[in-house]
């Protein structure tokens, strides 16, 4: 897709700060092909942990399947890391809860309408979660 070209473009360039609080590059390694694959994903950190929420028909994400590496562009810099995926129904519905709890503003792109608190509406979440998978990578060393 062009467009991952122009973000991956920008991510890279002095320009990324434009960006960099909700969009980093994720790259992985195709199992079976050994490709390098590049792309831009939003983000939520928590310390040393990142969290990416992806809709299950995308392919990238089933390279991390396991614990595999992955290198990450976050903020101009280059870091390894070790990702995972969650797709058990239950596991990812607690997680995207928790990430729309700590993003709420962004719970509209997910078709979730918050409740008179501000949080979530349950139900929504869980049917939303239904057609998405939770990529969880664990920073390691700065390149």
């Amino acid at each position: 897709m062009w467009y991952n070209d122009v973000m991956a473009w920008l991510l890279r360039s002095p320009l990324h700060g434009i960006l960099d609080s909700s969009f980093m590059l994720v790259t992985v390694t195709g199992t079976k092909s050994g490709k390098a694959y590049t792309i831009p994903v939003n983000y939520s950190r928590e310390g040393d942990t990142l969290t990416i929420v992806s809709l299950r028909n995308r392919t990238w994400w089933r390279n991390l399947r396991g614990g595999c590496p992955a290198t990450i562009c976050l903020q101009g810099k280059t870091m390894s890391g070790v990702g995972t995926v969650i797709e058990d129904d239950a596991s990812v519905t607690a997680n995207l809860a928790a990430y729309l709890n700590q993003n709420p503003q962004i719970a509209k792109y997910f078709q979730v309408t918050l409740d008179s608190n501000g949080q979530p509406k349950v139900d929504e979440v869980a049917q939303t979660a239904k057609n998405r998978v939770i990529v969880q990578i664990k920073l390691g060393e700065s390149k």
